[in-house]
C-alpha cells in the first residue's frame, strides 16, 4: 500500500502523530454530541439543565474543547442523551 503524504507527515514525528490522534479524539466526541443533540431535537440549555451542567459546558463539548472537560461531567451529558460510557479491552 502506498503512503500518502498525510501519512508521511503524520508518521514523521511521535510528538506530531500524539497531537493528531488527541485532536482527533476530542473531534469525534464533540461531532457525536452535536450528532445526538440534533437527533434529540435538544438545545444547549435544555441539555446543560439535564445533565446538570452550566450551558457554558456543552458548548465547550461543542466546540472540540471536550480535553476541559472532566469524565465525571462528560459521562453525565451522555446519559443525559441516553447514552454511557463502555470501556473494551482491545
Amino acid at each position: 500500500m502506498m503512503e500518502t503524504t498525510f501519512d508521511k507527515f503524520i508518521n514523521s514525528s511521535p510528538k506530531r502523530r500524539e497531537k493528531f490522534d488527541k485532536e482527533y479524539n476530542d473531534f469525534l466526541l464533540s461531532e457525536f454530541v452535536l450528532e445526538k443533540m440534533e437527533e434529540e431535537q435538544i438545545s444547549v440549555r435544555a441539555l446543560a439543565q439535564k445533565a446538570g451542567v452550566s450551558p457554558t459546558v456543552i458548548q465547550k463539548i461543542r466546540s472540540k474543547n471536550a480535553e476541559k472537560i472532566n469524565f465525571r461531567t462528560f459521562s453525565s451529558v451522555l446519559r443525559s442523551l441516553g447514552y454511557k460510557i463502555n470501556f473494551e479491552k482491545i
